[in-house]
């Protein structure tokens, strides 16, 4: 709904858009502008049920007010949203995983100065997931970049990626092993058998490292290919190798820390062997070639991707300083508590983790395509279905404290056993903020927000908690201070979203949507764009009127309007006739006109099976018949550019008048 000054009388003018309905305009009066916001919503109401996106906004005097749930956009991101979040938690959880099946039998089977050394080691391991996560985040965002332009870039981002991230891998695995060769890992702790055991897990640990930031390179690369059940696979794979190779090493060859960390070293090596098959056998669209590689990506890579880090790396001298906190002022049984907890919370992590990955690609996708409405319904999706979700994961979690503490400690009055039990009760409470905070900083990566995508990582990974125990730990001397310092960082960080938008907007932010302060030139504004959402056939016939009134309304000479509706209508019409009839599930095809300059941008999106137009289009070309396949000729000889891409298991047209 559209609220614009008209001449110069003091009037405005309604536009009253429903998705697959004409639009009706009216005028009305400036007294009535109080009156008319209620009129708004009530039609927003009564004839767009289902709605739960209504805005308004002022800008040059002009106010915009609308609702977005209702079209098939919404289900169409959500649905996707929530086919690929298994996959990516599974990845995460995998490691997390393991590491809870290492510490039962380091618990159970070695004793508590194993699980001592599994704590200790956890800050390399911050390092390692910042290292990677820097790779991958970089990667996806100019992924994002070359989709809208410079395709033919995307190729050489896989050995790149590759490269660099293998190179950096064994560099790390390689200082590990001097370090713990030459004793300099006594400055975490200088008494045996702690030392000893966790020497003994460094060495076995650095024979998978270059293994699992490979394979987490390739993880992401399999997604944007559409192999998500060969990534499934690999996963499964990785925690059966692992479990399988742990009781072995340690009850019955008995190899302590090193068996332990030796186990997971080739569980990882299994999980980057099977995803490689994918590569190595040339089915994969992205190839692995040195000479197609364009170096100068690498910094690219490295400089959009360091934000997307910073949170895990910082998070490695977070738990340097917490640690010695923990030795300090509560001693070992403290840092066996804690080791124990964040065994079992690791991969619990990996679902709001899986939501930032998730939401990471799909911000790059529609920052890349400039489409701030597909932006704001990804984060919008997070808040709500996301944070349901997280919700009753927290509850779970507390409900189950003491049989989840069970695991690995058994007698009660064991100091150890109520620390572990305190841990599970209150360190969940700190996710519902941190997803969050998460996905504010995904955002502001993708959007290149520079400043708060560098002060909320920072903030959210260490500043936050380390002031708090810093306050807390010494005063309280109770692992409940760790605790509640972890709580607490998460409303630290709420605060830094709010106070970036208010210094922004120099007003403060009503809104979510205020908050994120999308930047101006990402996409159009809301009156220089129509959305319309196809289910069925009969809506097709009304796309051509729509687009062709749309263009109208907005200057653009009749006959470019009169090819655009024409256009459109021929895809679509091509999309529900035989996408939508492929199978049996529920689809639908969101179409999207833009007015941008000179330019008409037409895009449709749906989640039917794959099919690229120019093939049919070739095809046609070919044909001795002249009157077959007479639509697609026509949109390739009226259209400046049509371009398809798969992305993420979705169809993505867009057309150029």
């Amino acid at each position: 709904m559209v609220f614009r000054a008209a001449d110069d009388r003091p009037a405005v003018i309604m536009r009253v858009r429903k998705p697959s309905a004409p639009i009706h305009s009216k005028k009305v009066t400036e007294e009535r502008w109080p009156d008319l916001f209620a009129e708004c919503k009530k039609a927003i109401w009564k004839n767009m049920q289902g709605c739960d996106i209504v805005t308004y906004r002022l800008k040059d005097g002009v106010g915009f007010m609308q609702a977005n749930k209702g079209s098939s956009e919404y289900r169409l991101l959500s649905g996707l949203f929530f086919k690929l979040l298994p996959y990516h938690v599974l990845l995460l959880a995998i490691s997390a995983i393991n590491g809870i099946v290492d510490s039962v039998y380091a618990s159970n089977v070695i004793g508590k100065s194993a699980m001592t050394a599994i704590g200790l080691f956890s800050p390399f391991n911050h390092f390692l997931y910042a290292a990677s996560m820097l790779f991958v985040s970089g990667t996806q965002m100019l992924y994002g970049r070359y989709l809208a332009k410079d395709r033919q870039n995307i190729n050489g981002l896989l050995s790149v990626n590759l490269v660099v991230s293998g190179g950096l891998a064994v560099l790390s695995a390689l200082l590990m092993v001097v370090a713990a060769m030459t004793g300099a890992t006594r400055v975490f702790i200088s008494k045996d058998p702690d030392l000893q055991m966790l020497n003994d897990y460094i060495f076995g640990q650095a024979i998978g490292i270059p293994a699992l930031v490979l394979g987490q390179q390739l993880f992401s690369f399999l997604s944007l290919e559409n192999q998500r059940k060969l990534t499934m696979v690999a996963s499964i794979a990785c925690l059966a190798v692992n479990t399988l190779f742990d009781h072995l090493f340690i009850v019955v060859f008995r190899m302590g820390t090193f068996g332990l960390g030796l186990s997971t070293s080739i569980s990882f090596l299994v999980f980057l062997g099977i995803q490689a098959s994918f590569y190595i056998r040339g089915k994969s669209e992205w190839k692995l070639s040195l000479r197609g590689c364009r170096w100068v990506d690498a910094g690219k890579i490295v400089t959009l991707g360091y934000p997307g880090a910073l949170s895990r790396f910082v998070e490695m001298f977070r738990c340097l300083i917490v640690n010695a906190l923990v030795l300090a002022y509560i001693g070992s049984d403290g840092m066996s508590s804690f080791a124990a907890s964040n065994s079992v919370l690791a991969v619990i992590w990996a679902v709001p983790f899986g939501m930032v990955a998730v939401s990471r690609m799909l911000f790059s996708i529609s920052i890349g395509e400039e489409d701030r409405r597909s932006l704001v319904t990804v984060f919008r999706i997070v808040l709500t279905r996301g944070m349901a979700m997280m919700a009753l994961i927290v509850a779970a979690l507390i409900f189950l404290a003491e049989p989840l503490t069970q695991m690995f400690y058994q007698d009660p009055s064991d100091p150890v056993y109520r620390m572990t039990v305190m841990g599970f009760r209150m360190l969940p409470l700190c996710m519902p903020l941190a997803v969050i905070s998460l996905d504010f900083a995904a955002y502001a990566q993708t959007a290149e927000k520079k400043v708060l995508s560098t002060v909320l990582p920072v903030v959210d990974g260490m500043v936050g908690v380390t002031l708090c125990s810093l306050i807390l730990i010494p005063s309280m001397k109770r692992m409940s201070a760790l605790y509640l310092a972890n709580i607490l960082n998460g409303v630290i960080c709420l605060a830094v979203i709010v106070i970036s938008a208010w210094i922004h907007r120099k007003e403060f932010p009503n809104t979510f949507e205020e908050c994120l302060d999308i930047p101006d030139d990402i996409g159009v504004g809301e009156e220089d764009r129509i959305d319309i959402s196809v289910t069925k056939i009969e809506e097709v016939m009304a796309v051509s009127r729509q687009i062709t009134a749309f263009c109208k309304e907005h200057g653009v000479d009749s006959r470019r309007g009169y090819f655009a509706g024409l256009c459109m209508e021929e895809m679509a019409g091509n999309v529900v006739e035989h996408g939508f009839k492929s199978d049996d599930k529920a689809h639908s095809a969101d179409i999207r006109v833009v007015l941008k300059g000179n330019e008409i941008i037409l895009r449709i999106r749906d989640n039917c099976k794959g099919f690229d137009p120019a093939i049919l289009y070739a095809k046609a070309t070919d044909e001795e018949d002249a009157g077959k396949n007479v639509g697609i000729k026509l949109v390739y000889r009226i259209a400046k550019d049509v371009s398809y891409q798969n992305l993420l298991g979705m169809n993505v047209l867009t057309m150029r008048i």
